[in-house]
């Protein structure tokens, strides 16, 4: 659908006796969207919590830190049932998880300083000097670190703290014993290293040699490591038991809060409360109809506004609907209150759609639903990495249905390609229950569907043309252009690529268009009107024959194959009889029409910018050129997916030329050699001129099997350069050009108050 779901905002008055009955309905109908009050209805309040709120979040809160501990998600059980003591069990497993987590945590702190005492004796291992001769003197300083041996013994033996020194090494430890002169200061030797780029590492505290305290150290270490695997494995027993009731309790303590904290979402007073919302115009009589159920006439539900809404989400146009609503309270209290509630407070814009004394308390954007079903519903994936669309404007989702598929496939045009991206797409869709990564699957079959349609018209599979010899007899209806015998065809697609984006920018500003008629004819037409007009004067010129002469010279600025890819003759990829526009429709008609887009336009930005707006328009009036020509895009992707095919084809099979009447061809070297082939001179009656590549396969067994590496993995790197050319290519083109005439998202996300029960529920 072009438009998000139509929504409606609903309020629900009621007295306070019946909000837990309406709140649990509500929640069990999973429809409405809740409003937040804003406090500035006068006499009304903000609501509590419902009694158990604290105590069910406090519980909530417990119950996922219990599965954040054991690593437990929600697709590793299905929930399980609840039964009574449940608050027990609970309790139990809290505990249980609890002291093995603190047991676990006491010992990852022991290892943690084991790692650290193994790594600080391990400098003192190279030196091959028990620990205890290291420290403990008191007439001798020693110092145990890293640095340049002839610098430090430089800088302790000029110390005038020092009468005397001995150094010791080990790769590239080194140990000093200094003997200080009686007036030396307490550390004479890091004194004296100052100026020294020294690395000092403190002495372990043991007796024993280095090797056996690393010994005693990595012993303790597997010890707690030992420990830590058993931890585990209760830790893993606890999950499979424990996991169906976890998540059964997360559920049913998450509909719990939910449901006791929705009063802060209302309007309320001693006696009564109002709550207000979004939901599917389509739901209203469901959600009336369930509420009458529940609580009888014990509240009102009244369908304050069903609109179409501008871009700062008030109304702009509403309509009167008369759903016979349900009967009031007769409770006079409750009812004089809620006639209090319902008097004069319509918002900004809003208006009563029942024509009674209907409010809107709560001035909100309403939320967007959208309205997507079938094979366009996996690419509102593509949409929402942009943003959702508003509820005030279209919804471009078909769009992309429509052309970023087809754009893929026609600039990767492989059936070999085709098929893996369609077998990828496959996989994605059918084996993982992400959301994401089902649209990407489903995207990624269309895009191969469309890649092996074009491959098939292209005839090629995996860069080889033997299917355009098995399906059309050699001359399939498509070429990419890349051969010289086919250039003609490269140029058809520049001029293709022009016309698409001619016709997706001309889509684009009707859109535009339309999303803005809520501002009026005239604001619309110079919003994309006037650049639609510019365009297409501009680039009807550009098609006629003004400035150029007649065939076949076409001399003028204009490039020639505007008028040969699509007119008569051998430059002609398809004889459509399109030589160009007259010049007189050039003259008299594109370039009027582009002088009077521009004029419009241009008047159009200085009512925003004033007389800045000249500049600003006459330099934006360039775009109408540089968006068009964005998309000759398509058909360099296409020649460079091509002959990166090709590149990898011929190092594998070799290729031999051919030359033509109508120019040389290229021939992989499948059957024969390619030098075979030069040596017998012709090739279907035509000369074989030169050998562009001779190919590993005809190299002998050690060249072919490093072709047949070359091969496979060559073709699986212009596999994954297909998405990240074609596919980023499209995407750009639909982001870039295509949305930036029309669409501006920001819409809000429609989350209605409400739980998915799983299929144990009652």
């Amino acid at each position: 659908m072009l438009r998000p779901e139509r929504m409606s905002k609903v309020s629900v008055t009621g007295s306070r006796g019946v909000m837990p009955t309406v709140i649990e309905t509500v929640h069990e109908l999973n429809l409405v969207h809740l409003s937040d009050y804003d406090g500035s209805w006068e006499g009304f309040d903000n609501g509590d919590p419902m009694a158990g709120a604290e105590q069910s979040s406090e519980k909530l809160v417990t119950v996922r830190a219990l599965e954040s501990t054991l690593e437990l998600s929600a697709d590793e059980a299905e929930p399980g049932t609840l039964e009574t003591g449940w608050e027990q069990r609970l309790e139990e497993v809290r505990t249980r998880v609890n002291e093995l987590d603190d047991r676990r945590g006491e010992i990852n702190e022991e290892l943690r300083q084991i790692n650290e005492k193994i790594d600080r004796v391990a400098p003192f291992a190279e030196l091959g000097i028990d620990l205890d001769l290291l420290s403990g003197y008191e007439t001798v300083a020693v110092l145990v670190g890293e640095g340049p041996l002839d610098e430090v013994e430089a800088a302790v033996d000029a110390s005038e703290d020092i009468r005397a020194f001995e150094t010791f090494t080990g790769g590239e430890i080194v140990a000093v014993v200094a003997a200080p002169t009686a007036d030396a200061d307490e550390d004479p030797i890091d004194d004296a290293l100052v100026g020294v780029d020294f690395t000092r590492y403190e002495v372990p505290d043991t007796e024993r040699s280095p090797d056996d305290y690393v010994d005693e150290l990595e012993t303790r270490k597997r010890e707690l490591e030992s420990r830590i695997d058993e931890i585990d494995a209760e830790f893993d027993e606890i999950k499979r038991e424990e996991a169906a009731f976890l998540l059964r309790v997360e559920e049913e303590l998450t509909v719990e809060v939910q449901q006791s904290e929705a009063p802060l979402q209302f309007a309320t007073t001693e006696h009564a409360f109002v709550a207000e919302g979004w939901l599917p115009t389509d739901e209203y009589d469901r959600l009336v109809t369930t509420l009458n159920d529940a609580v009888g006439d014990s509240i009102e539900v009244e369908e304050l506004v069903r609109a179409d809404y501008n871009d700062e989400g008030y109304p702009t146009h509403t309509e009167d609907v008369d759903h016979g609503g349900p009967g009031g309270s007769d409770e006079t209290t409750d009812e004089e209150e809620r006639e209090a509630a319902t008097r004069e407070v319509a918002a900004d814009g809003g208006t009563t759609a029942t024509g009674s004394t209907g409010v809107v308390t709560m001035v909100d954007e309403p939320p967007v639903v959208q309205d997507n079903t079938g094979a366009a519903k996996p690419f509102e994936f593509l949409l929402r990495m942009i943003d959702r669309p508003k509820y005030s404007e279209l919804d471009p989702t078909i769009f992309l249905l429509l052309t970023f598929p087809a754009f893929f496939g026609f600039m990767i045009g492989d059936l070999g390609y085709g098929i893996l991206y369609t077998a990828i797409g496959f996989l994605l869709y059918s084996r993982f229950d992400s959301d994401v990564i089902r649209s990407l699957g489903a995207i990624g079959m269309w895009a191969g569907g469309f890649t092996m349609l074009f491959g098939i018209l292209y005839g090629e599979i995996f860069g080889m043309h033997v299917l355009g010899d098995i399906l059309f007899g050699g001359s399939p209806p498509m070429h990419k252009g890349l051969q010289p015998v086919y250039s003609k065809y490269s140029q058809t697609w520049l001029m293709l690529s022009v016309l698409l984006g001619l016709l997706h920018l001309t889509v684009g500003y009707i859109l535009g268009f339309i999303n803005d008629m809520s501002h009026g004819v005239a604001e619309s037409y110079f919003e994309h009107g006037s650049w639609a007009l510019l365009m297409l004067g501009f680039w009807a010129w550009i098609f006629s024959l003004h400035g150029v002469g007649s065939a076949p010279e076409y001399d003028g600025p204009k490039p020639s194959f505007l008028y040969t890819s699509l007119g008569n003759g051998s430059e002609a990829a398809y004889e459509l009889g399109f030589t160009g526009l007259p010049a007189e429709v050039g003259l008299y008609i594109g370039i009027p029409v582009a002088v009077i887009g521009l004029v419009t336009m241009i008047y159009g930005e200085v009512r925003h910018y004033g007389v800045l707006g000249i500049i600003i328009g006459g330099l934006e009036s360039f775009s109408v050129l540089g968006d068009v020509l964005s998309y000759l895009r398509i058909a360099a992707v296409i020649l460079a997916k091509a002959g990166m095919a090709f590149v990898v084809n011929m190092l594998f099979f070799g290729v031999y030329v051919v030359e033509t009447e109508s120019g040389a061809e290229w021939h992989f070297g499948t059957s024969h050699a390619p030098q075979y082939m030069l040596e017998q001179g012709t090739y279907h009656g035509h000369e074989v001129t030169e050998v562009m590549f001779n190919g590993l396969l005809h190299g002998g067994i050690g060249t072919a099997i490093i072709g047949v590496f070359i091969l496979v993995l060559g073709h699986i790197v212009v596999l994954l350069l297909g998405v990240t050319s074609a596919g980023l290519q499209g995407i750009r083109l639909e982001y870039v050009e295509f949305f930036n005439k029309f669409y501006e998202g920001g819409g809000r996300e429609f989350s209605p108050f409400g739980h998915e029960r799983s299929s144990d529920d009652d």
